[in-house]
């Protein structure tokens, strides 16, 4: 199994290739809508609710803890998958594959990581209910209804019908994948 590490190592070649790719277009920091209701660490300057603000990822330190979920799910989250959503706050990054194009889904603000467990939660409730093997998305794509999850016995990539099995294999593991995308500016 692939160490967490390897994980967080192709998340920083990524943001670091999106900053770059953003600075050389724009010559600033990426910007977001600023929304006083979700204030997060990744905003580099005060400004008013509805004014752009420059951001860019910043390290949790310590990583972010899912242990409530595990609990509440009798479930060890795949190593993966705590790396990739624990590692970093970050606005969602676009990127783009062979394939087309999605959005790497990420925690904002610690209010969003709550936000984001308990989707995890319903997605993992659904899958077992379903009776089917538990997947954990962290990217939405360009094509109507199709996710990309992480399997969480084997760390897996996969593109998912909501509510349907995972059926197109893309990679093999988290990092793999991470390093195949080209970021969108």
């Amino acid at each position: 199994m692939p160490s967490s590490h390897t994980v967080k190592d192709a998340l920083i070649d990524f943001q670091q290739k999106f900053r770059n790719r953003y600075q050389l277009e724009h010559q600033s920091l990426p910007v977001i809508e600023h929304d006083s209701d979700w204030p997060s660490p990744c905003e580099m300057q005060e400004v008013m609710d509805g004014a752009e603000v420059g951001w860019q990822p910043v390290e949790c330190e310590p990583q972010l803890d899912f242990g409530n979920i595990e609990s509440a799910v009798e479930l060890e989250l795949h190593p993966d998958l705590k790396a990739y959503y624990g590692s970093f706050y970050s606005a969602n990054l676009p990127a783009r594959t062979e394939e087309g194009g999605l959005e790497l889904l990420f925690a904002w603000s610690s209010g969003d990581f709550e936000r984001l467990q308990e989707n995890l939660l319903g997605h993992i409730w659904m899958k077992r209910k379903l009776r089917q093997p538990v997947t954990l998305f962290f990217a939405v794509t360009d094509m109507e209804d199709i996710n990309l999850t992480l399997n969480n016995e084997t760390g897996e990539i996969w593109a998912e019908k909501v509510g349907k099995k995972p059926h197109r294999k893309l990679a093999n593991t988290m990092a793999e994948f991470l390093k195949m995308l080209e970021p969108i500016v």
